[in-house]
Order: structure tokens, then sequence, then C-alpha cells
């Protein structure tokens, strides 16, 4: 090698081994600071989700680069933001595979209180979506100029109306309600806006990637749909036939081997791979393969035992972290600012919680039980996070309003446990700590 070439070769190993030094410290500061935002969000009887969210965002320019300027840039401006947004969207492609997963769709055919399901469901998507939307072409102009009025309001209303089914199954576990005919009817509601969320999501997202142009709207639509047709009556039986081959290797029952454990995170690359190249995000790809493996319990149950949990302790807090980073409350400066904020979160929890709520009351459901449906159905999360990160990079929601919708994601869903332990001994119902009243 010349000394030339022999030079450039170590500028290029040097340039690499400071990415990594700094990668590597921003992965340090993200997973520990998330596990300390967990930990003190369950010590406040709250969900460890809703910690590493919140601390996802104080890591970010809002608190850590407002305290501390120079030592924010020397920890997350100092190199390329790209091995942190990859990283983010791997672990995002993964997690959105394990929410595929966790689907139950045995409650989207459940008999019981199927009307009170049925209204909830479709009040609480309704109702938050026309207010969203509506909210959203009017105040386009002023809070995200320069982008498609219809456009921001399609993905506002999409916001309004997700549900984060994954949280609220976890509260709801905490609150032993998933056995209670309420908490039937609450992840019931849930699941269906869940399902209708994400299709919608995939709809406005190829609408806006086509320009709202007619003939490539209806393309991309079609390929979209024989994607999901072609995951479903394809991928899956081929994929239930790798499984079954793979154990029929085993001989102590079920286990995600190494071979097994290859084939399917190169399927979900794989899909994620494909959605991108449809016009749509490869977080969808991910999402359907989990979908059409949700029926298969031991994969299931293995997954979360063995990937699960890496996923949600090192993946997840670098996606908050990365939408923290995007996120700067100190550009709330202004009074008319802060004003919009608090009609965003108004307008979401007067759609959400009060359509819920008037859709319960209609079932013949106490005004406690209704209140009890409201605030679960308002919880958001994870989900409406992954919403507005869409919905940012393609640039129909300005940094500000992106914000004021991450202010209220936190917002609907911290208010949810302590709604719950106001108003369940109300019904009868027990809470962790909290006597029920007689």
């Amino acid at each position: 090698m010349s000394a030339p070439a022999e030079a450039m070769h170590q500028v290029a190993v040097h340039k690499t081994e400071l990415l990594l030094f700094f990668t590597l410290i921003q992965l340090s500061v993200i997973v520990l600071a998330g596990r300390i935002g967990g930990a003190l969000a369950l010590r406040f009887g709250q969900s460890a989700a809703v910690g590493e969210i919140i601390v996802g965002i104080l890591l970010g320019p809002s608190l850590f680069g407002w305290l501390a300027p120079d030592l924010f840039a020397y920890v997350f401006r100092s190199s390329a933001p790209e091995p942190m947004q990859i990283l983010s969207q791997i672990g995002l492609l993964l997690l959105m595979f394990q929410i595929g997963l966790e689907f139950d769709f045995g409650h989207l055919t459940e008999k019981r209180n199927r009307t009170a399901v049925t209204r909830v469901a479709t009040a609480g998507l309704l109702l938050p979506f026309a207010l969203g939307a509506g909210f959203g072409y009017v105040a386009a102009p002023l809070l995200n100029p320069g982008a498609n009025a219809v456009a921001s309001a399609l993905f506002i209303g999409t916001a309004f109306s997700i549900t984060a089914l994954p949280i609220l199954g976890r509260i709801m576990i905490e609150f032993d309600l998933t056995k209670t005919p309420l908490g039937v009817i609450a992840i019931s509601a849930a699941a269906i806006n869940d399902v209708v969320g994400w299709l919608l999501l995939a709809l406005v997202t190829t609408l806006t990637v086509a320009d709202f142009s007619g003939p490539d709207f209806a393309l991309k639509v079609l390929l979209v749909a024989v994607f999901f047709a072609t995951s479903w009556f394809a991928v899956r039986p081929a994929l239930k036939a790798v499984i079954r081959w793979t154990q029929r290797q085993e001989s102590q029952g079920f286990r995600l081997n190494n071979n097994l454990l290859g084939i399917v995170i190169a399927v979900i690359f794989i899909a994620g791979m494909t959605t991108f190249q449809l016009g749509i995000f490869a977080i969808f790809g991910g999402f359907m393969m989990g979908v059409i493996l949700h029926d298969e319990h031991d994969l299931v149950a293995a997954w979360k035992e063995r990937i699960g949990h890496f996923v949600t302790v090192f993946f997840l807090p670098i996606f908050f972290t990365y939408t923290g980073l995007r996120t700067n409350v100190g550009g709330l400066d202004s009074l008319a600012a802060w004003g919009w904020c608090a009609l965003i979160i108004a307008l979401a929890t007067a759609g959400k919680f009060g359509g819920s709520y008037l859709a319960a009351r209609s079932c013949g459901l106490s005004h406690h039980e209704a209140n009890v449906l409201g605030i679960m159905m308002n919880t958001r999360a994870l989900m409406e996070l992954i919403v507005i990160n869409v919905g940012y990079d393609l640039g129909v929601i300005s940094q500000q309003t992106f914000t004021m919708l991450v202010l209220m994601a936190i917002v609907s869903t911290v208010v949810t446990t302590p709604g719950l332990r106001l108003w369940l001994p109300k019904i009868g119902l027990a809470v962790p700590g909290k006597p029920v009243r007689a």
C-alpha cells in the first residue's frame, strides 16, 4: 500500500472509530436514562413506558440541550446522526413486528357486549378523527406553513384517533381488568381502533406520497393490497410450514432456535424493504409480519422471552430519544403557541374521551363506567409517536406542531392511571393500594 493510500486508510479508520465512540456514548446515556425513567414512572404508579417517553423528550433540546447546551452538543451533535437514525428505524421495525404479534383478533369477534364494543370503537375513532382533521385543516396555514393542508389535516386526524393498544393492555393487566366486562369492551374497541388506525395511516401515507394524484394513489393502494393479500395467503402458510419444519428437529418442545430466529428476522427486514419500495414506510411491513404470525402462540411467547426484552430495553428508548431530539418544548415560545398546544390536547381528549363516553352511555353503562372506558380509550403513548414521526418525515407537520402532538401523547397517557384510580372504586373494582368504596 502506498504512503498516501495508507494515510487515507488511517484517516478512514479514525473517523469510523470516532463515529463508534460517539454512538456508544449516546447509546449508554439513552439506555441508562430509559431504565431510570421507567423505574421512576413505576414508583409514581405510571407505566414504565411513560417514564421512558418522558426521559426521551428530556434528553433532547427541551431540557438537556437547554440546561447544558455544550454537553448536549458534545453527546448528540459531535457526530453524524445517521447511526442513531438507522438504529431507531431498525428498532421501530422490530417493535412493530412485536406489536403485530400481540394482536388478539379474538377480541374483535367477542359476542359479549358487542353493541358497546361497536359503538365505542366507532365513536372513539370517528369523532376524534373529525375534530383532528378539521383542526388540522383550519390551522394548517398558521401551524404548518408550506405543507399541504389536506395532508396535514389527515395526519392530525389520524393522530387524534389512535389508541395505544400495547400500553393500554399493560395498564389493564396492572389493574386486573382484562377479564372484566368493562375491560373486554375497552380492549376490543382499542383493537378495532388500532386495526383501522394503522390501515388509515397506511392509506394517508400512500395518498400523501402519491401527491394526491388519483391514478398514482389508486396504483399504490392496489400494490399495498396485493402485499397484504400475498402476506396473508402466501407468506403466512409458508412461514407456518417453516416453523413446523424447524420444530420437528427439536426434541424438547418448541424452541426459537437460531435458524428459525434468523429466518424470522430476515422476513421482517424483507417485508420492510417491500413496503418501502411500495411507497409507504418500512414499519408497515414489520407490522404485517407480526399480524400474520399472531396465532403462533409458542413463537410469540418465545420471541417475547428471547428478543422482546432486548427490543424494549435497547431499541425502544432509542426511538423515544430520537423523537425527543426532534421535540423542542422551548420552541413553544409564545402564549399563542401554548394556546394552540392546549387546544390540541383539549380537542384530542374531547374527541376520544368524549366520543367513547357518549357511546358507552348510549349502551346503558353508568356514568363512572363510561368514564373508565373514556380514559382508557384516550391512552395514546407510543402509537401516537409513531404516527407523528411519519407525518414529520413526510413534511406535512412542522417541528412546532410535532412538539405539540408529542405533549398531547404524553398528557393523554399520564392521566390514564390516575383516572382509573379515581373511577374504578366507584364501580366496585379494587385498584392496587386503594380500597373499594362501599
